[in-house]
């Protein structure tokens, strides 16, 4: 008998000009709404807690100081308060959920995706590994060490955010990890239409790539929040559109319509048969891959800026030769 997943991927506005947290309780309530409808996983959008940082996509860099200082002020420290709040809804609703946030690690933020469990532990924090164009005056770069797939109670979990999807190696590495939900997040209100067509091209072609489902959720401004973060009309327009939450099959299957615009979920029953059924045909990283002739090398340390030679459990190799080692 086949597995099958009640998933939800989310597109919601969040809180803006509080201390932080609202967004973080409304993502808590939106997991609860969704354990009401039987969904045992939720994706959100990417850094959704506090919020995405659009002033850096309309603002030059010497003007949105002010605003840099505050998103500093209102990330999130893993663990800390905001974790605490998450996992105690996941726990409480039983479900997996993925949530998108603004990583403050010391002097450094993060476009950082965490995973927690239906037990409402962290299964998996990870940073994206280049932030794209504006975001690059943001937030700092991650590493392979994130480039994992989780067990979860809801399956084997990978995720992505945004423009990765765009690296084909690094949806490749999650690829050999035989990921059975790709969990993706992408801002939304955002450059345009063009942007909602690239997105769905992007999450449908990881499906059929991949052999399996992805959940996609984007965020939503409001008009309100538009001319707020704008703060001038000329610089309104290129924080609408971009949205398109939705959940794909491991066949390229839209499964229910996409949501554009507002707030809600798109909700779909993950039915496991349909993974093997895709790789049956086609699969990427078994019977249709040839690694005698093509395969990837992915280096999983964490990045460090200094290594402790002659402590317990440091990688002397990291800083000597294979000359130089010393037992």
């Amino acid at each position: 008998m086949s597995r099958i997943v009640r998933a939800a991927a989310i597109q919601i506005s969040p809180v803006l000009g509080d201390d932080g947290l609202g967004t973080a309780r409304k993502v808590c309530q939106a997991i609860r709404d969704a354990a009401e409808k039987g969904v045992k996983l939720a994706v959100f959008p990417e850094t959704f807690v506090p919020y995405y940082p659009y002033f850096s996509f309309i603002q030059p860099a010497f003007r949105f100081g002010g605003e840099h200082l505050e998103l500093y002020e209102r990330a999130v420290v893993i663990p800390g308060p905001v974790t605490d709040m998450v996992a105690e809804a996941a726990r409480d609703t039983g479900m997996v959920v993925v949530l998108g946030v603004n990583e403050r690690d010391f002097g450094t933020l993060y476009n950082t995706q965490i995973i927690f469990d239906a037990t409402g532990d962290i299964l998996l924090k990870r940073r994206k590994i280049t932030p794209t164009y504006h975001e690059r005056m943001v937030w700092g770069q991650g590493d392979g060490a994130g480039l994992r797939v989780v067990d979860s109670a809801a399956g084997r979990i990978g995720a992505l955010a945004c423009w990765e999807h765009y690296n084909p190696l690094a949806r490749y590495a999650l690829m050999t990890q035989h990921e059975e939900i790709h969990c993706a997040q992408f801002p939304g209100s955002l450059v345009g239409q063009i942007f909602a067509d690239q997105m769905e091209v992007t999450i449908r072609h990881h499906a059929l790539e991949s052999g399996c489902f992805v959940v996609n959720a984007t965020g939503w401004l409001t008009e309100d929040q538009i001319r707020d973060i704008a703060r001038d009309p000329a610089l309104e327009g290129p924080l609408r559109g971009g949205c398109f939450t939705a959940i794909v099959s491991p066949e390229g299957k839209l499964l229910g319509a996409p949501l554009t615009e507002g707030e809600g979920m798109v909700i779909a029953d993950l039915d496991f048969a349909l993974i093997t059924k895709r790789k049956r045909m086609m699969d990427s990283v078994g019977h249709y891959a040839r690694p005698e002739l093509l395969s990837l090398l992915q280096d999983r340390r964490p990045a460090g800026t200094v290594h402790y030679v002659g402590e317990v459990g440091s990688d002397v190799s990291v800083l000597l030769s294979s000359d130089e080692v010393v037992s």
